[in-house]
């Protein structure tokens, strides 16, 4: 059984380069977010097309640097990262934002040793400048298991990208630079006030709770299991993948993690009136079958399988439904299991009704508390 630090050090981070990355992760997995795909088509329209091409075949292979960020001086924002970023010459540009070539010790566990073959097989693939089809089918079964429906041939055109650092370096920065001025730019100046007020919520939160309540209600619904296992924990607030959270491994006693904060009020699409939260908490609960869930869930935790032998469904039916109930803040995962289990949030469930009432009266909604 894990033993785990009931009080880890804090250390708070912030800057909207963090959401450089971030919103643009999202915008290429917009589904996966909750967000409309047609606007973020859009968004991505803005791009010149071969640098979207770019953005789109490899983003999604390599995700966010979050620990590049984290080590930006203030004011880590979008534009000193690009500074910083061309400050790099090109043909290391890559393997720096991603941290490559950095000694990586594996802790022996699975997803660690998995971790280290890719990094591994990425720094040979830029030092070599050639790539096998072995190296593509790897990197395909890694990415499928994490994103849905990557296709062969995008992987192996980011693999003949990553084979040509110097190129690569040149042509990922110019994307950034088009993306940054085509949409982040004006974004950045629209949602750095709800990330400070982000941030002032989650600091003055963790003066009042346990690490484990701050860790739970931050993360909206998550239970630390052993991947959150550390002596140290740097937050810095996120708005574009509230309420999911992104988290990578920063050092052998660091968790690095952005937390959601973006207000239950306020939508990812500029202009929209109807809070992004409260529509998926309704399109969430318009469902019978998540319905169902939710009543079962109300009196005890249970794992996937146990819902769907209480519902009669296929287990791979009840992943759906669980993960739409995860994205809409409803349900509390515990990853302290082999088998990962849910109890539903009931103060979540109660601020669906007040907020509804809320919005339809015009008064100002309120965060779930």
């Amino acid at each position: 059984m894990t033993t785990f630090n009931s009080s880890p050090t804090i250390i708070w981070d912030f800057g909207t380069a963090y959401e450089l990355f971030i919103s643009l992760h999202v915008l290429l997995e917009p589904e996966y977010f909750g967000i409309r795909p047609a606007y973020a088509a859009s968004v991505r329209a803005r791009i010149p097309a071969a640098e979207r091409k770019l953005l789109e075949e490899l983003y999604p292979v390599l995700g966010v640097p979050l620990k590049w960020v984290h080590t930006l001086p203030a004011p880590k924002d979008a534009i000193s990262a690009l500074w910083a970023l061309k400050q790099i010459p090109p043909a290391r540009r890559m393997l720096e934002l991603y941290r490559v070539d950095e000694p990586y010790e594996s802790d022996g566990s699975e997803n660690s040793e998995k971790h280290k073959a890719f990094k591994d097989n990425l720094l040979r693939i830029a030092t070599e400048g050639k790539w096998t089809s072995a190296d593509a089918s790897f990197f395909l079964k890694h990415l499928n298991k994490k994103l849905s429906g990557v296709k062969r041939e995008s992987v192996e055109s980011a693999l003949d990208w990553w084979s040509r650092p110097a190129d690569l370096g040149e042509a990922y920065l110019s994307a950034f630079q088009s993306y940054y001025q085509e949409f982040f730019e004006e974004e950045e100046k629209r949602i750095e006030p709800a990330l400070r007020a982000g941030l002032e919520r989650a600091q003055a939160l963790a003066a009042t709770v346990t690490f484990e309540e701050l860790f739970t209600e931050l993360s909206q619904g998550l239970q630390r299991g052993d991947e959150f296992n550390a002596d140290h924990f740097i937050f810095a607030p996120a708005f574009w993948t509230t309420p999911l959270v992104f988290f990578e491994k920063y050092d052998d006693k660091t968790m690095l993690l952005t937390f959601g904060a973006r207000p239950v009020d306020m939508s990812v699409i500029p202009g929209e009136i109807v809070p992004d939260a409260l529509v998926r908490s309704l399109k969430a609960l318009s469902d019978p079958t998540r319905l169902k869930i939710l009543r079962y869930l109300t009196t005890e935790n249970l794992t996937p399988s146990e819902i769907a032998r209480k519902l009669q469904l296929r287990p791979p039916t009840v992943t759906h439904h669980l993960k739409e109930l995860r994205l809409a803040g409803l349900v509390e995962l515990s990853l302290m299991h082999e088998e990962n289990r849910y109890t539903a949030r009931k103060q979540a469930l109660h601020a669906v009704y007040e907020n509804l009432t809320a919005f339809l009266e015009g008064d100002k909604i309120k965060e779930a508390s």
